[in-house]
């Protein structure tokens, strides 16, 4: 008998706006709306997108060992990390595959939160109680207990200006990957009407933009004032869809497809690994470490197509070398829909420098894993069924992303 989906308190609203609807993670959640993928992907580079991820899980972890057990099993060293910041990494397990990649928050020396991906909240929280053993640490499981969204593209401060309170001060002072307020009472970063909100500058597009944690029970109200704050600058609600073809285009990873029952290594986010200098060997110790010293015989690289035609991903969908030789297969492929091949370059509707003659079509993108090691500017073919795509692994795809850039550039 097929589980029932679990729901975001946004569902009704995504229902009444005409999305279409699918399973998710277990969450029936909204793949577009009637605008289509294009025109939201589009949305987003060219002004600001909405995005629901309340299917994504929070856990909190704190007590006097909270940082060493968080060292030991996430893949980033932890022992910089500022208050106030928050860093990407993975939980691996002890053959050095990964169980989720995560983002975690440090609120304090004692206290930081973990954001894993759809219905990973009691694994992620089970693993790391069997790591804690004697250790001082309160692990709590948030799943359905904090809200999210996300709010993505160059206009995205001047929309949440509206809807914060004191917004100059909330934004004074925040980088990339940096975060203020807590999603609780205690929080010091409120919406205009007293709402606690954790604010975070961070994302899954590649373009400047925000993620915003806060109570399941006012996440509508401020889903609808965003939208209604954000009507001049022609803010685009957005699925599924296009966060998979804006976070391709940006070679972001999705976890249990680009990363999962392999080992965590020899991919484009080997930042998530504690790597010294010279990139010869870790710098801590890490569940997951030894098997990963022991070597891998796979290789994860991005890739960008001719054109924007693309194929399917999964282990049916070969990649062939210039031999026509099968080493692999394809783990995404997507349409970056603001890109386009230009002169032997990739140009995006954002590079101030893209020629006036430049047609922005769109070009298909992703990542594929070979049993062999690759040079950027390697062609190769990605054959399913008769469908032929011909591609060139690179090291990036789409250009001129804005999400590192600072934030007195969009306010």
């Amino acid at each position: 008998m097929a589980q029932e989906l679990k729901t975001t308190p946004l569902n009704g609203w995504h229902r009444a706006a005409g999305a279409n609807m699918a399973d998710f993670g277990g969450y029936d959640m909204p793949l577009w709306y009637e605008t289509g993928v294009k025109n939201e992907h589009l949305g987003v580079l060219k002004s600001a997108g909405i995005f629901d991820t309340s299917h994504m899980a929070c856990i909190a972890v704190s007590g006097k060992d909270a940082f060493d057990l968080l060292q030991l099993c996430f893949t980033r060293d932890i022992s910089s990390l500022a208050g106030g910041r928050c860093v990407y990494g993975a939980f691996l397990n002890d053959k050095g595959q990964s169980l989720d990649d995560a983002i975690v928050y440090k609120f304090g020396p004692d206290e930081y939160m973990i954001c894993v991906n759809s219905g990973m909240g009691p694994d992620i929280s089970e693993h790391l109680i069997a790591h804690k053993k004697d250790m001082n640490a309160d692990i709590r499981d948030l799943t359905d207990k904090v809200a999210k969204m996300d709010v993505q593209g160059k206009n995205s401060a001047k929309i949440l200006a509206k809807v914060l309170k004191d917004p100059d001060s909330v934004f004074a002072k925040m980088p990339y990957f940096s975060f203020k307020g807590r999603a609780d009472a205690d929080s010091d970063t409120l919406l205009a009407d007293g709402t606690p909100i954790l604010l975070s500058r961070s994302g899954y597009t590649g373009e400047f933009g925000f993620e915003i944690f806060i109570s399941p029970d006012a996440i509508v109200k401020l889903w609808k004032d965003i939208l209604e704050a954000g009507k001049e600058y022609e803010i685009t609600a957005c699925g599924l869809g296009s966060r998979d073809s804006l976070r391709a285009g940006a070679v972001l990873p999705l976890s249990h497809q680009d990363i999962g029952e392999w080992k965590f290594i020899n991919h484009p986010w080997d930042f998530a690994l504690p790597f010294n200098e010279d990139r010869t060997e870790f710098t801590k110790e890490f569940v997951g470490r030894k098997a990963l010293e022991k070597g891998f015989d796979r290789y994860v690289y991005p890739f960008a197509g001719d054109s924007l035609r693309k194929v399917a991903a999964g282990e049916q969908t070969q990649v062939l070398d210039e031999t026509g030789s099968a080493i692999g297969h394809v783990l995404t492929c997507a349409t970056d829909m603001g890109i386009c091949w230009y002169d032997g370059g990739i140009y995006s509707i954002a590079s101030p420098d893209l020629p006036e003659d430049a047609k922005i079509k769109g070009i298909s993108c992703g990542f594929v894993m070979v049993d062999r090691k690759l040079e950027y500017g390697d062609r190769l073919t990605l054959k399913e069924n008769k469908r032929k795509i011909e591609v060139t692994v690179v090291r990036d795809v789409r250009p001129d992303r804005t999400a590192r850039k600072a934030i007195k550039n969009f306010i």
